[in-house]
């Protein structure tokens, strides 16, 4: 169900993003967005967009599926993705996404290899493992680079991301249009009108966009269901934590006193304590969002969504989500 007071889609939810991002008509809520990202290099003044499904070059190929996928007017290949849960292995997935804007760029016949820009950029609702004690880190842009000198080493290949849960601003102290786009991100569904700050084309577009009123009766029925996925998802992330949590403080209790008995008291309550939450977050939450995901998977699946849009909600391979 849409919780009651609701005004605005979740942009967070995998219909709420591919709404605001991924159709032709909004695609100027796209381009300021990828503006502001890129600041002015490169500036993107038209995209087209492309099919965001790629399969592999033969039947037993994995295939891929972007949330968004485009081409600007200069050619640059842009893939834009929504990802809300972490994965051990998400960055190997967008380095692998990178390969197929690369792979569909080769001609028949005589060519040069020259290629045009490639981006990917991930739009993160978590952080990564090394950004997880600073809450500082919010954009990552990523290319070739030479080791030695510390110079780019190939331009045409960038990989951007943007960690929102590092992201702690009130509208009021955001200076820049990407500040605001990302505040609109992370809460928008929380707002009730228009705030004075957020004016001008592009954010009247965008307040229009998700209003939940205005939207088709299917559209309703389809960003409900996956706004109840992206809860599933989100409680369960929580429950993780919290279960780590717990896990951590008992686990460090027991070190504490074994550690404590043997050096002294003090100083196993004081190790056993950061030794627990250290290794007990870590421990339960990897173990306990796994059992989670399953748990949303079989709902998801038992409410008939396909196996692929599990999958990218999840972060679960597609062969597990066919077992169940």
């Amino acid at each position: 169900m849409i919780h009651t007071g609701e005004r605005y889609i979740n942009p967070l939810t995998d219909f709420g993003f591919k709404r605001i991002f991924g159709t032709p008509f909004n695609k100027d809520l796209l381009m300021s967005f990828l503006n502001a990202l890129f600041n002015g290099d490169p500036v993107v003044s038209d995209i087209t967009y492309k099919n965001s499904e790629k399969f592999g070059t033969n039947e037993e190929a994995r295939r891929a599926v972007f949330d968004v996928y485009c081409t600007t007017d200069t050619g640059a290949r842009i893939i834009v993705e929504m990802q809300n849960v972490y994965q051990d292995f998400y960055k190997d997935r967008s380095i692998y996404y990178s390969t197929f804007p690369i792979a569909e760029q080769a001609q028949r016949g005589s060519w040069n290899y020259e290629l045009h820009d490639v981006y990917t950029i991930g739009i993160l609702n978590f952080t990564f493992p090394e950004d997880k004690h600073s809450d500082s880190s919010i954009f990552r842009e990523v290319k070739l680079m030479d080791t030695e000198s510390h110079e780019i080493f190939y331009d045409k290949l960038t990989y951007i991301y943007v960690e929102l849960a590092n992201f702690h601003k009130t509208l009021e102290e955001c200076d820049s249009i990407l500040e605001k786009w990302i505040y609109c991100l992370r809460n928008l569904q929380n707002l009730m009108s228009r705030p004075m700050a957020l004016q001008g084309r592009v954010f009247e577009k965008l307040f229009k966009t998700a209003e939940i009123a205005k939207m088709t009766t299917e559209d309703r029925r389809a960003y409900e269901l996956s706004a109840n996925a992206y809860r599933d998802i989100k409680n369960g992330m929580d429950a993780a934590k919290r279960e780590g949590m717990e896990k951590g403080i008992a686990i460090g209790t027991e070190k504490g006193i074994a550690i404590g008995t043997e050096k002294g008291i003090a100083i196993g309550t004081e190790k056993g304590i950061a030794i627990g939450t250290e290794k007990g977050i870590a421990i339960g939450t990897e173990k306990g969002a796994q059992a989670k995901a399953l748990e949303v998977a079989r709902k998801m699946k038992a409410r008939g969504l396909e196996d692929g849009m599990i999958s990218e909600m999840t972060g679960l391979p597609a062969e597990e989500i066919k077992k169940l």
